[in-house]
């Protein structure tokens, strides 16, 4: 598969078969994410691979709360629909969780200390492709409080929750979202 068909065809997974991955597929799935470009080479992604059922009723538990709560801020219709169910039976959960001191250069400028997001995402979208590309579903997560994240994973303080990337064998079929005309999102300065 060439990769602009496997960004096309990606697609988020929220029903998975309960079939186990195996330790090597998940040591691939990690391997391309530390391939992705970071500032300065600092490579600020620390991974978290989660499989314990107690761990996942936890996150499950704060992204329901969460769920909640925002639907009562914002009053989206969606939230108050949302399933977050995948969270227990998604067969793997890696948390992906950056450090804003390997941030580069940017740390110096007065909206810095982005970069690391921006690594983390790009080592993220590295998953999700090799994910797809091994025939495994995967979603990318993002609906929790960083705080709540941190205790449920023992992770310290000055370190940043980024994202939970649920993996497995999708249990069927999952939606194709629409995207807008590239001209919609374009603008040249030439």
């Amino acid at each position: 598969m060439d990769l602009l068909t496997a960004i096309k065809e990606r697609r988020s997974c929220r029903n998975y078969l309960p079939d186990p991955l195996d330790d090597e597929t998940i040591r691939t799935l990690l391997e391309s994410a530390v391939w992705a470009p970071s500032p300065a080479n600092n490579q600020p992604w620390e991974f978290i691979v989660i499989t314990s059922p107690e761990v996942k009723e936890s996150i499950f538990a704060e992204a329901q709360e969460r769920r909640k709560i925002l639907f009562e801020k914002s009053g989206w219709k969606w939230l108050n629909r949302y399933e977050v169910d995948f969270l227990k039976t998604a067969p793997v959960i890696v948390a992906v969780v950056g450090d804003p001191e390997k941030t580069g250069a940017d740390m110096f400028l007065d909206e810095g200390y982005k970069a690391y997001q921006h690594a983390c995402a790009a080592a993220i979208q590295n998953m999700l492709l090799t994910a797809h590309s091994l025939e495994l579903g995967s979603l990318w997560f993002t609906l929790f409080d960083k705080s709540a994240m941190r205790r449920i994973l023992g992770v310290p303080a000055e370190k940043d929750p980024i994202a939970l990337i649920c993996l497995g064998k999708p249990g069927g079929s999952s939606f194709q979202t629409p995207r807008k005309d590239i001209a919609e999102k374009t603008t040249y300065l030439r």
